[in-house]
Protein backbone atom coordinates (compact mmCIF):
# COMPACT_ATOMS: atom_id res chain seq x y z
CA UNK A 1 0.00 0.00 0.00
CA UNK A 2 1.49 3.40 -0.89
CA UNK A 3 1.17 6.25 2.00
CA UNK A 4 -1.56 7.81 0.08
CA UNK A 5 -3.66 4.43 0.26
CA UNK A 6 -2.42 4.12 3.79
CA UNK A 7 -4.24 6.92 5.43
CA UNK A 8 -6.86 6.89 3.43
CA UNK A 9 -8.05 3.74 5.08
CA UNK A 10 -6.77 4.87 8.42
CA UNK A 11 -9.00 8.06 7.88
CA UNK A 12 -11.80 6.05 6.82
CA UNK A 13 -11.72 3.35 9.71
CA UNK A 14 -11.44 6.37 12.26
CA UNK A 15 -14.21 8.12 10.26
CA UNK A 16 -16.73 5.41 10.13
CA UNK A 17 -15.58 4.24 13.60
CA UNK A 18 -16.82 7.70 15.37
CA UNK A 19 -19.85 8.02 12.62
CA UNK A 20 -21.20 4.71 14.07
CA UNK A 21 -20.77 5.57 17.83
CA UNK A 22 -23.82 8.10 17.37
CA UNK A 23 -25.77 5.47 16.46
CA UNK A 24 -24.64 3.23 18.56
CA UNK A 25 -25.75 5.93 21.51
CA UNK A 26 -29.40 6.62 20.02
CA UNK A 27 -29.56 2.71 20.07
CA UNK A 28 -28.21 2.61 23.85
CA UNK A 29 -25.19 0.19 22.87
CA UNK A 30 -21.13 0.27 23.91
CA UNK A 31 -19.29 2.54 21.75
CA UNK A 32 -17.54 -0.85 21.18
CA UNK A 33 -19.99 -2.34 19.30
CA UNK A 34 -20.17 0.35 16.82
CA UNK A 35 -16.32 0.13 16.61
CA UNK A 36 -16.07 -3.70 15.87
CA UNK A 37 -19.22 -3.54 13.46
CA UNK A 38 -17.58 -0.48 11.81
CA UNK A 39 -14.51 -2.42 11.47
CA UNK A 40 -16.71 -5.18 9.80
CA UNK A 41 -18.18 -2.43 7.50
CA UNK A 42 -15.02 -1.17 6.26
CA UNK A 43 -13.03 -4.61 5.77
CA UNK A 44 -12.76 -7.36 3.32
CA UNK A 45 -16.23 -8.67 3.65
CA UNK A 46 -18.12 -5.42 2.49
CA UNK A 47 -16.40 -1.74 1.68
CA UNK A 48 -13.58 -3.96 0.58
CA UNK A 49 -15.30 -5.88 -1.74
CA UNK A 50 -15.06 -2.55 -4.06
CA UNK A 51 -11.76 -3.38 -4.92
CA UNK A 52 -10.74 0.65 -4.94
CA UNK A 53 -7.36 0.74 -3.27
CA UNK A 54 -7.79 2.98 0.09
CA UNK A 55 -11.50 2.82 0.45
CA UNK A 56 -11.54 0.26 3.41
CA UNK A 57 -9.79 -2.71 3.35
CA UNK A 58 -9.26 -4.96 0.39
CA UNK A 59 -8.06 -8.30 1.77
CA UNK A 60 -6.82 -9.08 5.50
CA UNK A 61 -3.03 -8.62 4.38
CA UNK A 62 -4.06 -4.67 4.33
CA UNK A 63 -5.26 -5.28 7.64
CA UNK A 64 -2.26 -7.14 9.28
CA UNK A 65 -0.51 -4.36 7.90
CA UNK A 66 -1.86 -2.57 10.60
CA UNK A 67 -0.83 -5.24 13.30
CA UNK A 68 1.72 -2.34 14.48
CA UNK A 69 -1.11 -0.06 15.71
CA UNK A 70 -3.08 -3.15 17.55
CA UNK A 71 0.05 -4.01 19.69
CA UNK A 72 0.70 -0.57 20.35
CA UNK A 73 -3.40 -0.34 21.52
CA UNK A 74 -2.86 -3.06 23.70
CA UNK A 75 0.09 -1.78 25.90
CA UNK A 76 -1.85 1.26 26.77
CA UNK A 77 -4.99 -0.69 27.68
CA UNK A 78 -3.10 -3.38 29.65
CA UNK A 79 -0.62 0.14 30.95
CA UNK A 80 -4.33 1.44 31.97
CA UNK A 81 -5.63 -1.63 33.63
CA UNK A 82 -2.95 -1.96 35.75
CA UNK A 83 -3.32 1.64 37.10
CA UNK A 84 -6.21 -0.60 38.65
CA UNK A 85 -3.79 -2.17 41.13
CA UNK A 86 -3.56 0.46 43.71
CA UNK A 87 -2.52 -1.14 46.99
CA UNK A 88 -4.74 0.97 48.64
CA UNK A 89 -7.64 -0.48 46.79
CA UNK A 90 -6.67 -3.74 46.53
CA UNK A 91 -6.60 -3.82 50.50
CA UNK A 92 -9.90 -4.47 49.86
CA UNK A 93 -10.85 -6.63 46.88
CA UNK A 94 -7.06 -8.25 46.23
CA UNK A 95 -7.78 -11.58 47.86
CA UNK A 96 -11.21 -11.90 46.57
CA UNK A 97 -9.99 -10.47 42.79
CA UNK A 98 -7.04 -13.17 43.12
CA UNK A 99 -9.35 -16.58 44.41
CA UNK A 100 -12.10 -15.51 41.52
CA UNK A 101 -9.80 -14.51 38.99
CA UNK A 102 -8.05 -18.08 39.33
CA UNK A 103 -11.08 -20.08 39.85
CA UNK A 104 -13.52 -18.95 37.19
CA UNK A 105 -10.75 -19.58 34.66
CA UNK A 106 -9.64 -23.12 35.36
CA UNK A 107 -13.27 -23.54 35.79
CA UNK A 108 -13.90 -22.96 32.90
CA UNK A 109 -11.53 -24.49 30.95
CA UNK A 110 -12.29 -27.56 32.83
CA UNK A 111 -15.81 -27.57 31.39
CA UNK A 112 -15.02 -26.10 28.04
CA UNK A 113 -12.07 -29.17 27.90
CA UNK A 114 -15.13 -31.53 29.04
CA UNK A 115 -17.98 -30.73 26.48
CA UNK A 116 -15.65 -30.92 23.31
CA UNK A 117 -13.49 -34.15 24.57
CA UNK A 118 -17.14 -35.79 24.42
CA UNK A 119 -17.86 -33.57 20.88
CA UNK A 120 -14.47 -35.26 20.08
CA UNK A 121 -15.66 -38.32 20.57
CA UNK A 122 -19.38 -37.79 18.72
CA UNK A 123 -17.55 -36.58 15.44
CA UNK A 124 -13.98 -36.79 15.75
CA UNK A 125 -12.96 -36.44 12.09
CA UNK A 126 -14.14 -32.89 12.53
CA UNK A 127 -12.54 -31.87 16.20
CA UNK A 128 -9.45 -33.94 17.15
CA UNK A 129 -8.39 -34.66 20.87
CA UNK A 130 -5.80 -31.95 20.59
CA UNK A 131 -8.23 -29.21 19.56
CA UNK A 132 -10.03 -29.59 22.12
CA UNK A 133 -7.75 -29.44 25.01
CA UNK A 134 -6.34 -25.86 23.27
CA UNK A 135 -9.68 -24.77 22.83
CA UNK A 136 -10.51 -25.15 26.90
CA UNK A 137 -7.35 -23.49 27.75
CA UNK A 138 -8.22 -20.57 24.94
CA UNK A 139 -11.88 -20.05 26.56
CA UNK A 140 -10.23 -18.94 30.09
CA UNK A 141 -9.02 -15.80 27.91
CA UNK A 142 -11.25 -12.55 28.52
CA UNK A 143 -11.09 -9.40 26.43
CA UNK A 144 -9.63 -6.85 28.67
CA UNK A 145 -9.94 -4.26 25.82
CA UNK A 146 -13.52 -4.12 25.48
CA UNK A 147 -14.24 -4.52 29.33
CA UNK A 148 -12.23 -1.21 30.06
CA UNK A 149 -13.56 0.84 27.51
CA UNK A 150 -17.20 -0.17 28.72
CA UNK A 151 -16.41 1.33 32.10
CA UNK A 152 -14.77 4.26 30.83
CA UNK A 153 -17.58 5.25 28.55
CA UNK A 154 -19.98 4.97 31.22
CA UNK A 155 -17.72 6.31 34.08
CA UNK A 156 -18.35 2.51 35.80
CA UNK A 157 -17.82 2.76 39.81
CA UNK A 158 -18.78 0.34 42.49
CA UNK A 159 -17.89 -3.06 44.30
CA UNK A 160 -18.59 -4.88 40.92
CA UNK A 161 -16.75 -2.46 38.79
CA UNK A 162 -13.79 -2.82 41.58
CA UNK A 163 -14.02 -6.61 41.55
CA UNK A 164 -14.12 -6.89 37.59
CA UNK A 165 -11.16 -4.74 36.32
CA UNK A 166 -8.28 -7.11 38.67
CA UNK A 167 -10.16 -10.30 37.75
CA UNK A 168 -9.69 -9.50 34.22
CA UNK A 169 -6.20 -8.47 34.39
CA UNK A 170 -5.25 -11.80 36.70
CA UNK A 171 -7.91 -13.84 34.32
CA UNK A 172 -5.08 -13.34 31.26
CA UNK A 173 -2.63 -14.21 33.60
CA UNK A 174 -3.90 -17.21 34.11
CA UNK A 175 -4.89 -18.07 30.71
CA UNK A 176 -1.17 -17.54 29.74
CA UNK A 177 -0.62 -20.58 31.92
CA UNK A 178 -3.51 -22.92 31.33
CA UNK A 179 -2.71 -22.57 26.93
CA UNK A 180 0.98 -22.98 27.87
CA UNK A 181 0.18 -26.33 29.63
CA UNK A 182 -2.25 -27.62 27.59
CA UNK A 183 -0.37 -26.91 24.49
CA UNK A 184 2.30 -28.77 25.65
CA UNK A 185 -0.28 -31.60 26.43
CA UNK A 186 -2.09 -31.43 22.83
CA UNK A 187 1.49 -31.21 21.86
CA UNK A 188 2.29 -34.31 23.47
CA UNK A 189 -0.76 -36.42 22.48
CA UNK A 190 -0.09 -35.55 18.41
CA UNK A 191 4.13 -36.31 18.90
CA UNK A 192 3.71 -39.25 21.01
CA UNK A 193 6.05 -37.93 23.38
CA UNK A 194 5.47 -35.34 26.57
CA UNK A 195 8.25 -32.51 27.26
CA UNK A 196 7.82 -31.39 30.57
CA UNK A 197 9.84 -27.55 29.70
CA UNK A 198 7.11 -26.80 27.20
CA UNK A 199 4.40 -27.82 29.66
CA UNK A 200 5.98 -26.61 32.98
CA UNK A 201 8.68 -24.50 32.84
CA UNK A 202 7.84 -22.21 29.83
CA UNK A 203 4.64 -21.07 30.81
CA UNK A 204 5.80 -19.80 34.33
CA UNK A 205 8.92 -18.55 32.92
CA UNK A 206 6.75 -16.30 30.51
CA UNK A 207 4.45 -15.05 33.74
CA UNK A 208 7.22 -14.62 36.11
CA UNK A 209 10.17 -12.75 33.48
CA UNK A 210 6.86 -10.53 32.26
CA UNK A 211 6.14 -9.14 35.62
CA UNK A 212 9.79 -9.04 36.28
CA UNK A 213 10.27 -6.88 32.98
CA UNK A 214 7.38 -4.36 33.57
CA UNK A 215 8.42 -4.02 37.13
CA UNK A 216 11.84 -2.56 36.40
CA UNK A 217 10.54 -0.66 33.55
CA UNK A 218 8.30 0.79 35.99
CA UNK A 219 10.70 1.98 38.79
CA UNK A 220 13.04 2.94 35.64
CA UNK A 221 10.12 5.15 34.52
CA UNK A 222 9.15 6.54 37.43
CA UNK A 223 12.64 7.75 38.56
CA UNK A 224 12.88 9.55 34.58
CA UNK A 225 10.02 11.29 35.14
CA UNK A 226 11.00 13.50 38.42
CA UNK A 227 13.49 15.23 35.88
CA UNK A 228 10.47 16.55 33.69
CA UNK A 229 7.88 19.25 35.30
CA UNK A 230 5.86 20.00 31.89
CA UNK A 231 2.91 18.18 32.10
CA UNK A 232 3.39 17.29 28.31
CA UNK A 233 6.25 16.15 28.39
CA UNK A 234 5.40 13.85 31.69
CA UNK A 235 2.92 12.62 28.64
CA UNK A 236 5.47 12.13 26.06
CA UNK A 237 7.58 9.84 28.64
CA UNK A 238 4.81 8.02 29.45
CA UNK A 239 4.15 7.30 25.85
CA UNK A 240 7.94 6.69 25.26
CA UNK A 241 8.19 4.24 27.98
CA UNK A 242 4.61 1.98 27.18
CA UNK A 243 6.49 1.71 23.51
CA UNK A 244 9.37 0.84 24.94
CA UNK A 245 8.03 -2.04 27.30
CA UNK A 246 5.79 -3.36 24.25
CA UNK A 247 9.25 -3.41 22.15
CA UNK A 248 11.00 -4.92 24.85
CA UNK A 249 8.27 -7.79 25.71
CA UNK A 250 7.98 -8.56 22.18
CA UNK A 251 11.50 -10.47 22.28
CA UNK A 252 11.78 -14.32 22.51
CA UNK A 253 15.08 -16.42 22.24
CA UNK A 254 16.23 -19.71 23.56
CA UNK A 255 18.72 -20.60 26.40
CA UNK A 256 19.79 -24.28 25.45
CA UNK A 257 16.41 -26.25 24.85
CA UNK A 258 14.39 -23.41 26.72
CA UNK A 259 11.84 -20.81 24.64
CA UNK A 260 12.04 -17.61 26.41
CA UNK A 261 9.21 -15.02 25.53
CA UNK A 262 7.09 -12.33 27.13
CA UNK A 263 3.80 -11.33 27.40
CA UNK A 264 3.40 -8.01 26.08
CA UNK A 265 -0.10 -8.10 27.99
CA UNK A 266 1.28 -8.96 31.34
CA UNK A 267 4.43 -6.50 31.47
CA UNK A 268 2.69 -3.34 30.61
CA UNK A 269 -0.13 -4.01 33.01
CA UNK A 270 2.89 -4.49 35.73
CA UNK A 271 4.49 -1.35 34.33
CA UNK A 272 1.50 0.60 34.88
CA UNK A 273 0.76 -1.12 38.37
CA UNK A 274 4.56 -0.02 39.72
CA UNK A 275 3.80 3.45 38.27
CA UNK A 276 -0.04 4.35 39.88
CA UNK A 277 1.61 3.24 43.06
CA UNK A 278 4.97 4.40 43.64
CA UNK A 279 4.55 8.30 41.78
CA UNK A 280 2.20 10.65 43.60
CA UNK A 281 0.92 12.09 40.71
CA UNK A 282 -0.09 8.79 38.62
CA UNK A 283 -3.72 9.55 38.55
CA UNK A 284 -3.33 13.15 36.95
CA UNK A 285 -1.10 11.84 33.88
CA UNK A 286 -3.00 8.48 33.52
CA UNK A 287 -6.07 11.64 32.75
CA UNK A 288 -4.17 12.77 30.23
CA UNK A 289 -2.81 9.60 28.56
CA UNK A 290 -6.74 8.56 28.39
CA UNK A 291 -7.62 11.45 26.37
CA UNK A 292 -3.87 11.45 23.98
CA UNK A 293 -5.08 7.55 23.29
CA UNK A 294 -8.93 8.12 22.44
CA UNK A 295 -8.26 8.05 18.99
CA UNK A 296 -5.76 4.78 19.02
CA UNK A 297 -8.42 2.80 20.86
CA UNK A 298 -10.77 3.81 18.27
CA UNK A 299 -8.54 2.21 15.24
CA UNK A 300 -7.53 -0.85 17.53
CA UNK A 301 -11.32 -1.97 17.92
CA UNK A 302 -12.13 -1.10 13.85
CA UNK A 303 -8.90 -2.99 12.90
CA UNK A 304 -10.22 -5.92 15.48
CA UNK A 305 -13.47 -5.61 13.53
CA UNK A 306 -11.76 -5.84 9.97
CA UNK A 307 -9.91 -8.95 10.88
CA UNK A 308 -13.01 -10.64 11.93
CA UNK A 309 -13.44 -13.36 9.30
CA UNK A 310 -16.90 -14.36 8.45
CA UNK A 311 -15.78 -16.81 6.34
CA UNK A 312 -16.47 -19.68 9.23
CA UNK A 313 -19.91 -19.52 9.23
CA UNK A 314 -19.55 -21.40 5.61
CA UNK A 315 -19.05 -24.83 7.41
CA UNK A 316 -21.91 -26.15 9.17
CA UNK A 317 -19.09 -28.53 11.86
CA UNK A 318 -17.45 -24.72 12.58
CA UNK A 319 -20.96 -23.16 13.60
CA UNK A 320 -22.09 -26.73 15.32
CA UNK A 321 -18.55 -26.44 17.24
CA UNK A 322 -18.54 -22.78 17.55
CA UNK A 323 -21.97 -22.76 19.03
CA UNK A 324 -20.65 -25.62 21.65
CA UNK A 325 -17.98 -23.77 22.48
CA UNK A 326 -19.61 -20.61 23.26
CA UNK A 327 -22.57 -22.02 25.43
CA UNK A 328 -19.81 -23.78 27.44
CA UNK A 329 -17.33 -21.04 28.01
CA UNK A 330 -20.32 -18.76 29.36
CA UNK A 331 -21.18 -21.25 31.50
CA UNK A 332 -18.05 -22.01 32.62
CA UNK A 333 -17.47 -17.96 33.11
CA UNK A 334 -20.84 -17.09 34.70
CA UNK A 335 -21.12 -21.03 36.90
CA UNK A 336 -17.16 -20.02 38.12
CA UNK A 337 -17.26 -16.68 39.23
CA UNK A 338 -20.67 -17.72 40.97
CA UNK A 339 -19.03 -20.07 42.77
CA UNK A 340 -15.99 -18.39 43.54
CA UNK A 341 -17.66 -15.06 44.62
CA UNK A 342 -20.10 -16.65 46.51
CA UNK A 343 -17.35 -18.94 48.47
CA UNK A 344 -14.97 -15.47 48.72
CA UNK A 345 -18.29 -13.89 50.62
CA UNK A 346 -18.88 -11.27 47.91
CA UNK A 347 -20.80 -8.23 47.62
CA UNK A 348 -24.45 -9.73 46.00
CA UNK A 349 -24.17 -7.93 42.61
CA UNK A 350 -20.90 -9.14 42.31
CA UNK A 351 -22.25 -12.80 42.81
CA UNK A 352 -25.02 -12.50 40.30
CA UNK A 353 -23.22 -10.04 37.64
CA UNK A 354 -19.70 -10.34 37.61
CA UNK A 355 -19.47 -13.61 35.43
CA UNK A 356 -21.61 -12.07 32.71
CA UNK A 357 -19.03 -9.26 32.38
CA UNK A 358 -16.32 -11.75 31.48
CA UNK A 359 -18.12 -12.87 28.37
CA UNK A 360 -16.22 -10.96 26.01
CA UNK A 361 -13.11 -12.07 24.51
CA UNK A 362 -10.78 -10.81 21.50
CA UNK A 363 -6.89 -10.07 21.32
CA UNK A 364 -5.18 -12.44 24.33
CA UNK A 365 -8.09 -15.19 22.91
CA UNK A 366 -7.05 -14.59 19.33
CA UNK A 367 -3.10 -14.41 19.86
CA UNK A 368 -3.42 -18.12 21.59
CA UNK A 369 -5.13 -19.56 18.62
CA UNK A 370 -2.57 -18.40 16.20
CA UNK A 371 0.17 -19.87 18.20
CA UNK A 372 -1.94 -22.83 18.24
CA UNK A 373 -2.21 -23.32 14.59
CA UNK A 374 1.48 -24.85 14.95
CA UNK A 375 -0.32 -27.38 16.19
CA UNK A 376 0.12 -30.91 14.08
CA UNK A 377 -3.18 -32.33 14.93
CA UNK A 378 -6.28 -29.51 14.76
CA UNK A 379 -4.21 -26.16 14.70
CA UNK A 380 -6.43 -24.73 12.13
CA UNK A 381 -9.75 -25.38 13.69
CA UNK A 382 -8.54 -24.16 16.83
CA UNK A 383 -7.94 -21.03 14.72
CA UNK A 384 -11.52 -21.36 13.11
CA UNK A 385 -13.49 -21.99 16.36
CA UNK A 386 -11.68 -18.92 17.92
CA UNK A 387 -12.27 -16.68 15.61
CA UNK A 388 -16.10 -17.34 15.28
CA UNK A 389 -16.44 -17.17 18.99
CA UNK A 390 -14.62 -13.78 18.96
CA UNK A 391 -17.37 -12.40 16.23
CA UNK A 392 -19.98 -13.28 18.18
CA UNK A 393 -18.57 -12.52 21.94
CA UNK A 394 -17.28 -8.79 20.41
CA UNK A 395 -20.50 -8.22 18.99
CA UNK A 396 -22.45 -9.18 22.05
CA UNK A 397 -20.04 -9.22 25.16
CA UNK A 398 -20.15 -5.01 25.43
CA UNK A 399 -23.64 -4.72 25.67
CA UNK A 400 -23.68 -7.68 28.09
CA UNK A 401 -21.20 -6.00 30.42
CA UNK A 402 -22.84 -2.26 30.15
CA UNK A 403 -26.42 -4.51 31.08
CA UNK A 404 -24.96 -5.71 33.82
CA UNK A 405 -23.18 -3.00 35.19
CA UNK A 406 -26.27 -0.78 35.25
CA UNK A 407 -28.46 -3.30 36.94
CA UNK A 408 -25.79 -3.97 39.52
CA UNK A 409 -26.35 0.36 40.09
CA UNK A 410 -22.63 1.11 39.18
CA UNK A 411 -23.50 2.92 35.94
CA UNK A 412 -25.43 6.01 36.44
CA UNK A 413 -28.24 7.53 33.76
CA UNK A 414 -26.51 9.87 30.92
CA UNK A 415 -27.20 12.93 30.86
CA UNK A 416 -26.89 15.03 27.77
CA UNK A 417 -23.11 16.51 27.44
CA UNK A 418 -21.50 18.55 24.92
CA UNK A 419 -18.14 19.90 24.42
CA UNK A 420 -19.65 22.34 22.42
CA UNK A 421 -20.75 24.07 25.14
CA UNK A 422 -19.24 27.58 26.24
CA UNK A 423 -17.78 28.64 29.78
CA UNK A 424 -21.21 31.20 30.15
CA UNK A 425 -23.74 28.12 29.60
CA UNK A 426 -21.39 26.13 31.75
CA UNK A 427 -21.81 28.12 34.63
CA UNK A 428 -25.20 28.78 34.30
CA UNK A 429 -25.94 25.23 34.11
CA UNK A 430 -23.86 24.69 37.06
CA UNK A 431 -23.96 27.58 39.85
CA UNK A 432 -21.30 26.64 42.21
CA UNK A 433 -18.97 25.78 39.40
CA UNK A 434 -17.11 28.53 39.79
CA UNK A 435 -16.90 27.95 43.31
CA UNK A 436 -15.69 24.54 43.41
CA UNK A 437 -13.32 25.29 40.64
CA UNK A 438 -11.95 28.46 42.26
CA UNK A 439 -11.75 26.36 45.87
CA UNK A 440 -9.54 23.22 43.69
CA UNK A 441 -7.14 25.79 41.77
CA UNK A 442 -4.16 25.79 43.30
CA UNK A 443 -1.83 28.78 42.86
CA UNK A 444 0.80 29.31 40.59
CA UNK A 445 3.49 28.43 43.31
CA UNK A 446 1.44 25.37 44.49
CA UNK A 447 1.02 24.17 41.04
CA UNK A 448 5.11 24.53 40.82
CA UNK A 449 5.72 22.86 43.84
CA UNK A 450 3.31 19.89 43.06
CA UNK A 451 4.87 19.66 39.79
CA UNK A 452 8.29 19.44 40.94
CA UNK A 453 6.89 16.28 43.15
Amino acid sequence: MSLTQILLSLSIALFAGLMLSRLAKILKLPAVTAYLVAGILVGPYCLGLIGVPGLGFNNMGQVEAFSILCDIALGFIAFSIGNEFRLSELKHTGKQATVIGILQAVVTTLLVDGVLIALHFMMPDKLSLSAAIVLGAVASATAPAATLMVVRQYKAKGPLTSTLLPVVALDDAVGLVLFAVSFGVANAISAGKVSILSIVLEPILEVVLSLILGTVMGFIFTFCERFFHSRSKRLSMSVAFVLLTVALSNMSFHIGQVHVAFSPLLSCMMLGTIFCNVCDFSEELMDRLDRWTGPLFILFFVLSGAELELSVFTDWAIVVIGLLYILARCAGKYGGAFGSAKMMHCDDNIVKYLGITLFPQAGVALGMAMKAQNLADGGAIVAQITLFAVLIYEIVGPTLTKISLMRAGEIKPEGKTSARKTDAEMLAAAPNAATNISQKTPSKKETKVGAGK
